[in-house]
């Protein structure tokens, strides 16, 4: 049993020996010969070895490991599969780092692997790293990098150095990550989605001495090539630029066109130009567009005998320039175009107005323009292209020109009435209708029966002239216009005979787009049209007019003299074979405004409950738009957030609104004016109800205050004029004066009557008179001594009678007691009279001319006296009467004179002896 063990371990140890002879070759296959390169500005390792001599053994698939380690750490690893033909032959790999090689050193090994058999690794190649420096270091420089990439940039920092931070300016730090791999270097990574904001982007660590600069961009994305000949020698291609690469100088995108580089002036222009055989038929042409990010190729098929762009004509001039034709000439540089069918678009501008015209012919270089107007400066264009296969027309080439002066156009000629003048007004000729510059203008009339004229010459700028015309007879006016070639042809016109009362009802009109549309009824007698005038109905203004040709019965109306909120008259007048016949009128608003505010004079009155406000009419002249109606607002000022209510008169004529039964309370009324543009003319007013008691007690309170006031007045006046009052209801009654000898004798009569002139005084009026004492006994007289109670307080006369005046102005008063005194046989008896007997003296009257001035003031005396009836008994002592109111002066040559107003009678006693 155990020699069989032994036995079969022997066979299975002998069989193990047989199949391994054959590949203890294969076991030292491997690489040699290993040669590094590296690219430090594409960041690109390159590796080549060669294949051991024992690998030639091998009948299958040879793979290749290759580790990069960066810092000591893999960072990278890869394979390379060598199929058996290609054993025994040089092999190569390259990897680009996404980190700059200078950052760190960079090793790369390789080694084989065939079946389960791995040979060992190989001896390592390393690149390595930058060395530090005084200041920090970033990688890479200048890399130029596309829209979208993920770069990475580190920095190495100097001998001892510490990292603060590391950023790219223009991008947010929430697309940095930065990462430390060893002790000095450290490397940022950022997403560059965006193109940057400057051509150049800065990479800055720790300060802004230190940094990179990045590039980034696109690659270009051109189309739309366009292959053409303009010289019928070479070919011309034009393309448009894509998206903007954001990569310029020595980054930016170059062209080919055909192979052949394309100059930085033509692609400033995006054309390339190469000289070629034109009559090749149809063909593939090629432009090759590339920068540092990559390359784009665009292709256009075409034939350029059919794709002929010619230049602008050259030279272009007016050669012959009339008065309404000019011909134009221009040149070709291209002899070549001469032999072509041209044809040629010419652009004629004048006044805002453009003509287009056509022309063509072999070789074209001359055309003729007519229907031009004299005087008038043109603007010409013209450009051409091929009239068979047309391609594109050419550049414009410019020129201008003036047509010479011709005679004028007629004037277009109306007639406006001013106060007792006829106006005669024509219309400015445009630049297209003076041909020239007008010098002056005829105006020529005469009657329509008379052929004698009279004219008058009126020089620019005016263009009216005012006559003064009979006007019970009809005229004939003409108007020429003249320039320095001639006069243009008359026009004329026809004013008819005036016609007292012949007037034409107006119509209102509404006005939009800023003027009027106009229409009218057919009227058989306007043979040769119709004309429309207007003009501001409130202000004096020249007439503006339309004509319109005959059959048309409608107008649009536009000025630019139109003025919103003004009203304007339109008058249609029918154009007859002798003078215009008027048609009808019309009255509007361009466009019609709102009123101003306050613009309505209120007046309101209380009637009970009622209140009715009032208003006079806006003027016509003082309305931006035509009244429709009025509505009136009122609200009760004691609620708050009363409702507001409106009280509705339509009636454009209305004068007044009235609201009925209004409890007592405090009112705001407004009243509005109704018009197209809105309610408008904004009105108010407060008003604060009385009752009916109230008005009662105010209509009293006037009553009073009215009656005081006249009273007040009436006492005013008086007092102002007391004098005068006085004098005429008061006046003062002269006082006697006595004098020495003012006793004499009495007469055969033995007394007399002193009357006293009292004007009217009261019965209570009282003579005043100097008190008498007579030391006569008693029975000489018909008084008895009790009667002759007067006492004189002036001294004794020698004969017994004391009446010497006092020597103040103002004499004594005279006392006068009557009740004991009986009248005198044939007197009246009249009471409380001032009436007494003087015995045996007569009084002198003295007049205001004597020293004391004496007037004594008498009582009345009855009028039905004797001795004042018969004139008898005056003889002795009469009162004088004042001036003022007897109206009749006593004289010194008649002191007995009797006086005009007696009244009062004073009996004077008669004395027998003196």
């Amino acid at each position: 049993m155990m020699f069989t063990w032994v036995f079969l371990v022997s066979l299975f140890c002998m069989g193990t020996q047989d199949r391994s002879d054959p590949d203890d070759g294969v076991i030292q296959c491997g690489p040699q010969n290993m040669t590094e390169t590296h690219n430090f500005t594409d960041q690109r390792i390159f590796l080549t070895w060669e294949d051991d001599p024992s690998c030639s053994a091998i009948q299958e698939e040879l793979i290749y490991e290759v580790e990069v380690l960066r810092a000591g750490k893999r960072v990278h690893d890869d394979e390379v599969v060598v199929t058996a033909d290609h054993i025994g032959t040089t092999h190569s790999w390259n990897w680009t780092s996404p980190l700059a090689l200078e950052c760190a050193s960079h090793s790369i090994r390789l080694s084989s692997r065939y079946k389960n058999h791995t040979s060992p690794w190989s001896q390592e190649q390393t690149i390595p790293g930058t060395s530090p420096s005084d200041l920090p270091k970033i990688f890479p420089q200048d890399r130029v990098v596309e829209v979208g990439s993920r770069v990475s940039f580190c920095c190495v920092l100097e001998p001892g150095g510490r990292f603060d931070k590391m950023f790219i300016k223009g991008y947010n730090s929430t697309d940095m990550n930065t990462t430390k791999i060893s002790n000095q270097t450290y490397v940022l990574t950022v997403d560059l989605n965006t193109p940057p904001p400057y051509i150049c982007t800065d990479v800055i660590c720790n300060t802004y001495d230190s940094g990179a600069c990045v590039y980034v961009g696109y690659p270009p994305a051109d189309w739309g090539l366009q292959c053409e000949t303009r010289d019928l020698q070479s070919v011309e291609c034009h393309w448009n630029i894509g998206r903007e690469t954001h990569l310029t100088g020595p980054r930016a995108t170059a062209y080919r066109l055909l192979g052949r580089l394309c100059s930085d002036e033509e692609t400033k222009r995006r054309s390339c130009k190469q000289k070629v055989q034109v009559n090749v038929g149809e063909r593939n042409w090629t432009l090759k567009a590339q920068n540092v990010l990559g390359s784009h190729e665009l292709t256009d098929r075409a034939d350029l005998s059919e794709r002929v762009h010619m230049f602008a004509p050259k030279k272009l001039t007016a050669s012959t320039v009339n008065s309404r034709n000019v011909s134009l000439e221009w040149s070709w540089t291209i002899q070549e175009y001469n032999q072509l069918h041209i044809m040629c678009q010419i652009r004629l501008r004048h006044g805002g107005q453009t003509h287009m015209i056509n022309d063509s012919g072999v070789g074209l270089n001359v055309t003729v323009l007519r229907g031009l107007m004299p005087s008038q400066r043109y603007t010409v264009q013209v450009r051409c292209g091929t009239e068979h296969h047309f391609w594109k027309w050419s550049d414009w080439s410019t020129s201008t020109f003036r047509t010479k002066d011709d005679l004028p156009d007629s004037l277009d000629v109306w007639i406006q009435t001013e106060h007792n003048q006829t106006i005669i007004i024509w219309k400015k000729l445009l630049p297209n209708q003076s041909h020239g510059d007008i010098t002056d203008y005829e105006v020529t009339w005469r009657k329509a029966t008379e052929r004698e004229r009279q004219n008058k010459t009126i020089f620019p700028p005016e263009h009216s002239v005012a006559l003064s015309l009979d006007t019970s007879e009809e005229h004939i006016v003409t108007v020429t216009a003249r320039n320095v070639i001639g006069s243009s042809s008359p026009a004329a016109i026809t004013i008819s005979t005036l016609h007292p009362g012949r007037e034409v009802e107006s119509a209102h009109i509404s006005g939009s787009d800023g003027g009027f549309n106009v229409s009218w009824s057919v009227n058989p007698a306007a043979s040769c049209g119709y004309v429309v005038d207007w003009c501001p109905t409130f202000s004096i203004c020249r007439v503006e007019w339309l004509k319109v040709p005959p059959g048309v019965t409608n107008a649009r109306i536009l000025s630019e003299h139109f003025t919103d909120g003004v009203r304007y008259s339109l008058s249609i007048y029918a154009c007859t074979q002798g003078a215009p016949e008027l048609l009808e009128r019309r009255e509007g608003y361009v466009r019609e405004t709102k009123l101003p505010d306050n613009q309505i004079q209120l007046k309101w009155e209380q009637l009970g409950s009622d209140v009715q406000v009032s208003w006079t009419a806006i003027a016509p002249r003082n309305q931006s738009a035509f009244i429709q109606g009025y509505i009136m607002y009122y609200t009760d000022n004691s609620t708050p957030r009363s409702n507001l209510n409106r009280s509705f008169n339509i009636g454009p004529e209305a004068t007044s609104l009235t609201v009925k039964n209004l409890p007592i309370s405090s009112y705001k009324f407004t009243v509005k004016a109704l018009t197209s543009a809105g309610e408008c003319g904004d009105t108010s007013f407060s008003l604060s109800m009385n009752s009916l008691t109230d008005k009662m007690i105010m209509a009293v309170i006037i009553s009073l205050v009215s009656v005081f006031s006249l009273l007040s007045l009436v006492t005013i006046l008086c007092y102002r004029h007391w004098t005068c009052v006085k004098l005429k209801i008061y006046p003062p009654i002269p006082k006697p004066v006595l004098t020495d000898n003012w006793l004499t004798s009495l007469g055969e009569h033995g007394r007399h009557w002193l009357h006293v002139d009292s004007c009217h005084h009261s019965e209570t009026d009282i003579v005043d008179v100097p008190q008498l004492y007579c030391k006569q006994p008693p029975g000489n007289g018909d008084i008895s001594q009790e009667e002759r109670h007067f006492v004189s307080a002036q001294t004794q006369s020698p004969k017994g009678y004391y009446n010497q005046p006092l020597r103040s102005r103002a004499p004594a008063a005279l006392t006068l007691n009557t009740k004991n005194i009986s009248s005198p046989s044939g007197l009246p008896s009249v009471p409380h009279r001032s009436v007494f007997v003087n015995p045996s003296y007569d009084s002198m009257l003295q007049t205001d001319d004597h020293s004391g001035k004496y007037r004594p003031s008498m009582d009345s005396v009855s009028p039905s006296s004797p001795e004042l009836q018969d004139g008898k008994n005056l003889d002795g002592y009469q009162p004088q009467s004042p001036v003022e109111t007897c109206g009749q002066t006593q004289t010194e040559e008649n002191p007995e004179s009797p006086l005009s107003c007696v009244s009062t009678y004073i009996l004077i006693p008669h004395s027998s002896s003196k």
